[in-house]
């Protein structure tokens, strides 16, 4: 099949490109499988079947089954013949086996008679695909089979996708496009623009808002049963709960709940894949239309007023109500303005009622602002019971158009979780921000004096093999990648044409073709396969994140408390000879322990190492590591504790030191960038040669005077005029100052110079601050080297 007529393409209209909003071709559909993972959908006679292998080098098992039970791959056109072993073992291990094993018991299909076929068997490339048509209804089930990637392997099953293309495609009137249910529904209702829908509410029970086709607002509203059965009103206050969370409103966490003006938890948050509602705003009215020339024009105030009539509720002319997928904004003259949602097909909220409820959802019928995207559509409302058991998850995409994935937990969430509850959301993981008995404070000086432990899995690792790979990665990273040994690590930046910074990262080299690249985000795996593409290289970049997860161990004891729990063979050092950024493979204990991969790296400005398993492995690797610990006292370090030994240190921070429009001198890792030495060219070499002789911004460090701890962003004065901004700031234990990294304009950058930090307004407040050589602890990195003899402040 052309791959024109399968793939999506973003909504495009009037030169206005939409990512969030693939468009489908009309009758094609789209069903991606996880890696490891299996998905049975419905075909027909006549169907035209895509797989496509996303990252490459993905075996994909396949197996079809007739209405009779009867399984001939060739009913498909594929060659058969083969147990599928794989997806037997799938359907046991992986979560997405529930859908096939459902699937399969409504058929009364048995999988020990099934005709399995294998695609690619003999590899394939990123974004290969493979076509087929059936010749017969049935149920087709994809497979991408894989088992445990050990830490030191470098194969693990990833996405492939699954297009089928109707024979016959047609939209029945009154159909719904919504996806199916996520458990059995207790309630199920389509609610058109224009209406509204009371549904009621048990403790406990789940409440799902789902957007049917994206940018598309719902206002909602909560009622507590046991009040109105005494004739009492107490409904969702988003003052009150503004006022209770902190936040302009709750998220999946510890910060979750909605509350009522009595001050009562009515509604939980449980998962929410878009980030962004309102609950400032009422819902929109009748004198909101009046006002913009549309006397009459449906409103959801009026629609909630009528619903509710049959529960006593007396009407209001606007109702407060939290409106779901709704984007509010703020701008500088603190007028409230709006934008299109952000939400997208099928995105959702769901929700916990924490008391009986009587609930209320509509679909906004506004069509004469962005409120809806100019275009009004449905609202799916279902609810679940309480037994159900669904996580706590915001919703993550590695781009805009890309899959929505749930928040996920590490191999290691369980070990830190005896530790604290208070679980943040980063890069698509739950990682602890602080321990219960311990606080960011005492988890620093742990770091500092004796040793601490902490999940840095969310770290995204990416597999670069093929004979091509030492090119791919010479052209990517502006290390020279020529001079490093197998078994060595180099920390690198990775750069767009223009010089700005995809991603800064460390990378692996396991072998003569073989490295692991380690970043902070997805971008700069994608950008590697798009690159490998582009030139025509033979190499692979596929995606191991959730196959290695890794603990940094840190601080002065690191090196004895693991030195005695790592084996290594006898060709490889052993972690009393591993130097600084170099790594070593071994086992956890003796030679038939779990794999694992120890580098001696780190985040901290402390000696330390970082330990990479299997996640099946990761309790125990984190147990043995704990054991080990405990004559020096080790900690469990979280992310505020991080923050604050990364910024001493003079460590950058995405988002923070470093953006797309930051060149890698800009951020203060120049010396990442080897001009001179490195005489291959690389991606936005000739940028950062042009920036480097006509240097404009420095990062800086700043000492400032007083208590009071700046903000990421305030900007910094000389005077009258701003010259630059804070990047990172805190109140540094160990120097019992209040420290700050700044990016400044050039020709204010030298040490000693005083300038201010403004707050407020930038004019009415201003904190006094001095130029320091930064990093501002331990500028030698004498204690990363294990030399905390020689090291000072």
């Amino acid at each position: 099949m052309n791959e024109q007529v399968i793939f999506p393409k973003p909504k495009t209209l009037s030169g206005v490109v939409k990512p969030g909003l693939p468009v489908l071709p009309e009758g094609v559909e789209r069903h991606p499988v996880p890696g490891g993972g299996s998905r049975a959908v419905p075909v027909f006679a006549g169907d035209e079947i895509t797989l496509q292998d996303v990252e490459g080098l993905q075996p994909i098992e396949i197996v079809f089954f007739a209405p009779d039970g009867t399984s001939d791959a060739s009913m498909i056109g594929a060659k058969g013949g083969r147990d599928p072993n794989g997806l037997k073992v799938s359907l046991l291990q992986h979560h997405s086996g529930r859908q096939v094993l459902s699937a399969l018991a409504k058929s009364g299909f048995d999988l020990a008679g099934a005709d399995g076929s294998l695609v690619f068997a003999e590899g394939s490339v990123a974004g290969q695909i493979a076509s087929f048509m059936a010749d017969a209804d049935g149920l087709l089930i994809v497979c991408a089979a894989g088992g445990d990637m050990e830490a030191h392997e470098q194969w693990a099953p990833t996405e492939v996708v699954l297009f089928i293309k109707r024979k016959t495609w047609r939209v029945l009137k009154g159909a719904s496009f919504a996806p199916p249910p996520m458990a059995d529904t207790l309630v199920d209702i389509n609610i058109q623009p224009g209406e509204a829908k009371p549904y009621q509410v048990k403790a406990g029970e789940y409440i799902q808002v789902l957007d049917v086709q994206g940018r598309e607002c719902s206002d909602f509203q909560a009622f507590s049963l046991r009040a109105l059965d005494q004739g009492i009103e107490r409904d969702i206050d988003p003052t009150t709960t503004r006022s209770l969370i902190g936040s302009l409103y709750p998220k999946p966490g510890l910060h979750a709940k909605y509350f009522s003006v009595d001050q009562e938890p009515l509604v939980e948050i449980i998962q929410d894949t878009v980030g962004r509602h309102d609950t400032f705003g009422l819902a929109c009215s009748a004198r909101y239309y009046e006002d913009l020339g549309y006397p009459g024009h449906p409103n959801c105030s009026d629609n909630i007023t009528r619903e509710l009539a049959a529960y006593n509720i007396a009407p209001r002319r606007g109702w407060p109500a939290i409106n779901f997928f709704f984007n509010t904004m703020l701008d500088d003259a603190h007028a409230i303005t709006m934008d299109e949602p952000y939400s997208r097909p099928g995105d959702y909220v769901m929700m916990r009622a924490l008391t009986d409820l009587i609930c209320i959802s509509t679909g906004c019928p506004c069509d004469v602002d962005p409120a809806n995207g100019w275009n009004p559509t449905d609202i799916q409302v279902r609810t679940y019971k309480k037994t159900e058991d669904f996580k706590r998850s915001i919703g993550w995409r590695k781009t805009p158009g890309a899959d929505m994935e749930e928040t996920k937990q590490t191999g290691f969430h369980n070990c830190f979780a005896r530790h604290t509850r208070n679980f943040v959301e980063y890069s698509g993981y739950w990682l602890a921000q602080d321990m219960t008995n311990h606080g960011s404070i005492a988890e620093y000086w742990a770091a500092r004096e004796k040793a601490v432990i902490m999940d840095l899995s969310p770290l995204r690792k990416y597999e670069v093999t093929g004979p091509d790979a030492e090119a791919l990665m010479q052209l990517c990273v502006t290390r020279d990648i020529k001079k490093l040994a197998v078994g060595g690590i180099v920390y690198t930046a990775m750069c767009y044409d223009h010089g700005g910074m995809i991603d800064d990262g460390t990378v692996f080299r396991l072998g003569y073709t073989n490295f692991r690249w380690i970043g902070g985000n997805d971008q700069s795996g994608l950008w590697l396969r798009q690159k490998a593409d582009a030139h025509k290289m033979n190499a692979w970049v596929r995606s191991s994140t959730d196959h290695h997860c890794n603990v940094a161990v840190q601080g002065p004891c690191s090196r004895d408390i693991l030195k005695d729990i790592i084996w290594t063979p006898p060709n490889q050092p052993s972690v009393q000879e591993l130097p600084w950024f170099r790594l070593t493979i071994g086992r956890l204990r003796e030679f038939h322990g779990p794999s694992v991969v120890v580098s001696r790296t780190g985040y901290s400005g402390e000696l330390g190492f970082e330990v990479f398993c299997h996640p099946k492995d990761a309790e125990e690797v984190f147990d043995a590591i704990w054991q080990a610990g405990e004559p020096y006292e080790l900690v469990p370090l979280g992310l505020g504790a991080l923050d604050m030994l990364r910024i001493e240190a003079g460590l950058i921070f995405a988002g923070s030191e470093f953006d797309e429009q930051t060149d890698p001198m800009e951020a203060g890792i120049g010396f990442t960038v080897p001009l001179k030495s490195k005489a291959d060219d690389f991606i936005g070499r000739d940028a950062l040669e042009r920036r480097k002789e006509n240097p404009q911004k420095k990062l800086v460090g700043l000492v400032l005077s007083g208590g009071e701890v700046p903000i990421p962003g305030d900007a910094v004065y000389l005077g009258k005029p701003q010259i630059g901004i804070v990047t990172s700031a805190l109140k540094s234990p160990i120097l019992g100052q209040v420290i700050a990294l700044a990016r400044i304009d050039l020709a204010h950058s030298s040490i000693g110079t005083e300038l201010e930090v403004g707050q407020l307004d930038g004019e009415q407040k201003r904190l006094a601050a001095t130029i320091v050589p930064f990093p501002h602890f331990d500028p030698k990195k004498d204690r990363v080297k294990g030399n905390y003899d020689a090291s000072s402040q």
